[in-house]
């Protein structure tokens, strides 16, 4: 793949801050942030709107098909408006973090043929470069030669309790243990899934942000590649 910018690549499990730090230093750099779970969940949402079985995989490749899938950069101050993701069109941001696509996602993103049609997608959209792109196979299948990977952890309950207060922040009526319920039924789906489980690359950099602040983890990642960008200016 030809690309002309830096291309970081953030993987992990659910909740662990993969979103808000992939954004956080996407516009620290100026560059262009992709949540390739934001793509799935945009299938999930068009899937469930037409009222598809998450399970009918010849359906949903047809539906993927006829997709337009866009993803833009607005000049925001708030984070979360940083970068829109649109389906034919229309602005399904805020839609697609629905609890009711939450607990469908995983179904659809373990669809061999499904993966295969948005790797192309998420491909496509990293040629230029210059992105962060976060997922859960990014390091690993869909961006292998990334300049810098990362694999982010944190501890279980830790990442129960974000998530819990992320839906209870926005207005969600739903249960801690649905929560939890939920959290650990994705990460099994992911890391057993047949095609493109979740890992972390052999070459991936860790970042547990267990206890950890928002600006410590965006400090030591800044530095990491910031220490990359001075060595490949010195080998250049």
């Amino acid at each position: 793949m030809k690309k002309n910018g830096l291309i970081i690549a953030i993987d992990g499990p659910a909740a662990v801050g993969k979103s808000t730090m992939g954004k956080l230093i996407a516009r620290e750099l100026d560059f262009l942030y992709i949540d390739t779970g934001a793509i799935y969940r945009a299938i999930t949402w068009k899937v469930l709107k037409n009222n598809i079985n998450v399970s009918d995989e010849n359906i949903i490749s047809n539906l993927v098909s006829d997709t337009c899938i866009t993803i833009e950069k607005v000049d925001c101050k708030s984070l979360n408006d940083y970068c829109h993701i649109f389906v034919d069109g229309e602005d399904i941001t805020e839609e697609i973090r629905n609890p009711k696509i939450d607990q469908n996602v995983s179904q659809i993103a373990r669809l061999p043929k499904i993966r295969k049609q948005l790797i192309y997608l998420q491909r496509k959209l990293a040629e230029k470069g210059n992105i962060v792109m976060e997922g859960r196979d990014i390091g690993s299948v869909i961006l292998p030669q990334s300049d810098i990977k990362f694999y982010f952890t944190a501890s279980e309950e830790e990442r129960i309790k974000r998530r819990y207060k992320e839906l209870i922040d926005k207005g969600y009526s739903i249960d801690y243990e649905e929560v939890k319920k939920q959290i650990i039924q994705r990460d099994k789906i992911d890391s057993k899934r047949k095609s493109a489980p979740l890992i972390k690359a052999k070459d991936a950099i860790l970042i547990d942000s267990t206890e950890k602040s928002i600006e410590e983890v965006k400090d030591n990642i800044l530095k990491i590649i910031k220490k990359y960008r001075e060595c490949r200016e010195k080998t250049n």
